[in-house]
C-alpha cells in the first residue's frame, strides 16, 4: 500500500497554502476591499431595508432583521467568492505559459483552482469577518442562535467558494479556442452576480427568473451559503442546499476537466 503523503509535502496542499499566503501580500488592497464592502453594505442595507418596510415588514419571507443578515453576509463573501470572470489561467493561455503548467507532474486544473480557493479563504479573515462585525454593530444584523447553522454554514461556505473558483477556471479554458476570452468573462460576470444573489435575494425574482437561476450553479456560490449560515434555512432544507452545492461542484469540476483535456490536445496541435 502506498504511504500517505504528509500535508506539508503534498503539492496540492501547497497550492492551497500558496494562494492563502500570496493574497496576504496585499494589505492595502485588502483594506480598500473592506472599506468598499462596508460602504456598499450600508447603502444596500438601507435600500433593502426600505423595500421590506414598504412591503409591510416582510418581503419574500425576509424581515428587516433577516434581510440585514443577507446583506452583510453577502458583503462578507465578496472577497472570497469570485463572480467577476477573470483568472490567471486566461493570462497564461494567452501568453502560452500554460504549456509550462502542462509539463508539471500535477493537475493543471487542481493547481489553479486550489490556489484561487486559498486566496478566497484568506479573504474571509480581513474582509469577511470584519464585514459581519460591522453588520452586527451598525447594520441591524442578528446572528443565528442555533449552533448547527454555523457548522453547516461553514461547509456550505467552503463549497460556495470552491464552486465559484471552479467555474472561473472552466470559463478561463475558453481561451484555448478563442484569441481573446475577455468577452466570455464579461458575459459570465453579467449573469453570475444577478443569479448568485449579489444584489438581492433570488427569492424576490419572478417565478420564471427564479427557476432559471436555480438551473445554474450561481446560487450555490452565495445565496445558498447565506441561507444556511444565516439560519434562514435549517434542518432538511439546509442539507438539501449542501447536496445541491456538492452536485454543482462535481459538475463544474467535470466540465473543467474535459475542457482542459480538449484544450491540451489543441495546444499541442498548435505547437504550444
Amino acid at each position: 500500500m502506498r504511504p500517505l503523503t504528509p500535508p506539508a509535502r503534498n503539492p496540492y496542499w501547497r497550492f492551497l497554502l500558496a494562494g492563502f499566503r500570496g493574497q496576504s501580500a496585499y494589505p492595502l488592497a485588502t483594506l480598500a476591499g473592506l472599506v468598499a464592502n462596508a460602504t456598499f453594505g450600508v447603502l444596500k442595507g438601507s435600500i433593502m431595508g426600505a423595500a421590506v418596510e414598504s412591503s409591510g415588514g416582510e418581503l419574500a419571507g425576509y424581515t428587516a432583521g433577516s434581510m440585514a443578515v443577507f446583506v452583510w453576509l453577502g458583503q462578507g463573501l465578496l472577497g472570497s467568492v469570485n463572480l467577476w470572470g477573470g483568472s490567471d489561467l486566461q493570462t497564461r493561455i494567452k501568453s502560452g505559459d500554460v504549456a509550462v503548467d502542462f509539463l508539471r507532474p500535477v493537475s493543471v486544473q487542481a493547481s489553479h483552482v486550489l490556489t484561487d480557493v486559498g486566496k478566497g479563504l484568506f479573504g474571509l479573515l480581513p474582509r469577511g469577518l470584519p464585514s459581519v462585525l460591522i453588520g452586527v454593530a451598525i447594520g441591524g444584523m442578528v446572528l443565528p442562535s442555533d449552533p448547527s447553522a454555523y457548522a453547516l454554514g461553514l461547509i456550505s461556505l467552503l463549497l460556495g467558494i470552491a464552486i465559484s473558483h471552479a467555474c472561473i477556471y472552466a470559463v478561463g479554458t475558453s481561451g484555448f479556442w478563442l484569441v481573446e476570452s475577455r468577452g466570455v468573462a464579461v458575459f459570465y460576470m453579467s449573469f453570475s452576480g444577478l443569479f448568485a444573489g449579489l444584489y438581492t435575494p433570488i427569492y424576490l425574482f419572478p417565478d420564471w427568473l427564479l427557476t432559471l437561476a436555480l438551473l445554474t450553479p450561481f446560487p450555490s456560490m452565495m445565496q445558498l451559503p447565506v441561507d444556511v449560515l444565516s439560519g434562514q434555512v435549517t434542518g432538511t432544507g439546509a442539507w438539501q442546499h449542501l447536496g445541491v452545492q456538492a452536485l454543482w461542484l462535481a459538475i463544474v469540476l467535470a466540465v473543467g476537466h474535459l475542457t482542459t483535456r480538449a484544450g491540451r490536445r489543441r495546444l499541442e496541435v498548435q505547437g504550444g
